[in-house]
């Protein structure tokens, strides 16, 4: 029994002394073939006072997902947690290792994979497959490191940038840049008003103070979140959006002048073929040397 524990344990990788592998198998499951290994997850002393005047108070079972190499035959390990009542300190506990966190089914052997392919370029749902796990499993993974890499709440760039961008299902998202140096701030998963103030929310009342300005669009609720988190704060307007802005409401009046005319007419020809000549700048028009248009 000791190899056979010892030869499963070397090829999991797994160097708990207290889990003594019984027995493995194959099973089906959800049209699945699945590897599952048994094992024994021992209490050897009390947690409370260390005494190993135990006495058995039954187990529970578990079945643990763990790394597979291949992902079309998820490894199981079925552990059964032993459960002891001391008998120095009256007090009960359950056997626990370094294997599975408390009250978790994933090993960290898998969450670890886990995180280390969120590093790479890939969608959830493909990790999520690989790993014979669910999406909201990667996110909780993700989440669950995240205040790792949080910054602090204590300062903000003095000139920051509102905007949003389509993201993951086609759905928009806040992003915050430093208007200086152009790097992100933060994205949120939503562009909702009250989201995005309850983020800033968040930060001191010094860096609050501390934003001089906020460069944004015409979308209307911006400028109350600015009034509403950066007391000192000056708004700008982002000139590219308001060229855009009049860029497509000259497009857009051009086209209702021309449908009025018949397409053969040659008005009709007049404002549809040169359409980028009325978008050109005024400095880049030539004014001295005459062009020959057919139209």
């Amino acid at each position: 029994m000791s190899s056979f524990n010892n030869y499963i344990k070397f090829a999991l990788d797994i160097k708990d002394q207290n889990i003594v592998f019984e027995d493995y198998f194959c099973r089906l499951a959800n049209g699945y073939k699945q590897k599952v290994y048994q094992a024994v997850l021992l209490q050897p002393s009390c947690p409370f006072c260390g005494s190993q005047e135990l006495r058995h108070n039954g187990r529970l079972k578990t079945e643990i997902r763990y790394p597979a190499a291949n992902a079309s035959q998820p490894v199981i390990i079925r552990l059964f947690k032993q459960r002891v009542w001391c008998r120095t300190c009256n007090k009960r506990s359950m056997a626990q290792s370094d294997l599975v966190g408390k009250y978790c089914c994933i090993s960290q052997h898998s969450k670890l994979k886990i995180l280390s392919a969120l590093t790479e370029d890939r969608s959830m749902t493909s990790i999520a497959r690989e790993n014979n796990v669910s999406v909201n499993t990667v996110q909780r993974v993700l989440g669950s490191c995240s205040h790792q890499f949080s910054s602090s709440y204590d300062y903000l760039p003095e000139h920051l940038a509102f905007d949003e961008f389509k993201g993951v299902d086609r759905t928009l998202h806040f992003i915050c840049l430093d208007a200086d140096k152009h790097e992100v701030v933060q994205i949120l998963r939503t562009r909702y008003k009250k989201a995005i103030i309850a983020y800033f929310k968040k930060f001191s009342p010094a860096a609050l103070q501390g934003v001089k300005t906020v460069s944004l669009d015409l979308n209307f609720y911006y400028q109350d979140i600015v009034r509403a988190c950066f007391p000192n704060a000056e708004i700008v307007l982002d000139r590219f959006h308001m060229v855009q802005m009049l860029t497509r409401s000259f497009n857009s009046l051009r086209v209702q002048v021309m449908k009025k005319f018949k397409k053969i007419s040659r008005e009709y020809k007049l404002l549809k073929s040169p359409w980028k000549l009325y978008l050109k700048k005024y400095q880049e028009l030539d004014k001295i040397h005459p062009h020959y248009n057919w139209h």
